[in-house]
C-alpha cells in the first residue's frame, strides 16, 4: 500500500466527497468514519425516470459515492473494482435519500463492502456489494 494519505477521513469527506459530479448532483457527505460512509441526496424532479421515479443511474450514484468515500477512509487511496445493486423500492421526487457503505472485508490491496440504499420512514430503496483496489 504504496499510496498512504495523512488524514484519511479528512482526504475521504473533503477530497473524494466532493468530487465535481457529486457536487453537480447535489450528494452530501453525512457521516465518515474509518471503513464506514453514509451520503445524502434530495430526489429532483429533474431525477426521475418516465414512470416518475427516481432514475436508477440517481440511486446508484449516491452509492457510489458512499461507496467512493467509505472506502478512501482506510488510509491508501481505493478505487472502484465492481459495483453492484439490487432495486428493490422506488423513491419518488421530494425525498431524501441516504446511502451507506460499510467495510465487509479488508485485505492487502482489495476490500469489500456492503451497500444499503435508504429512503423516508428508513425504508430500503437497493442493497449491493463493492470491492475496491488499494494503491
Amino acid at each position: 500500500m504504496e499510496k498512504m494519505v495523512q488524514d484519511p477521513l479528512g482526504y475521504a469527506k473533503d477530497v473524494v466527497g466532493k468530487d465535481p459530479l457529486a457536487t453537480f448532483l447535489g450528494i452530501e457527505v453525512e457521516e465518515v468514519k474509518h471503513g464506514y460512509a453514509r451520503c445524502g441526496l434530495t430526489v429532483k424532479p429533474e431525477y426521475l425516470n418516465a414512470v416518475e421515479r427516481a432514475h436508477g443511474g440517481i440511486i446508484h450514484a449516491v452509492a457510489d459515492q458512499a461507496f467512493a468515500v467509505a472506502s478512501n477512509s482506510m488510509g491508501t487511496m481505493a478505487v472502484a473494482l465492481t459495483m453492484t445493486l439490487q432495486y428493490l423500492q422506488a423513491a419518488v421526487s421530494g425525498e431524501r435519500i441516504f446511502a451507506e457503505c460499510m467495510l465487509v472485508h479488508a485485505g492487502r490491496k482489495i476490500s469489500s463492502w456492503r451497500l444499503e440504499v435508504r429512503g423516508d420512514n428508513d425504508i430500503i430503496i437497493a442493497i449491493g456489494d463493492a470491492v475496491a483496489y488499494h494503491k
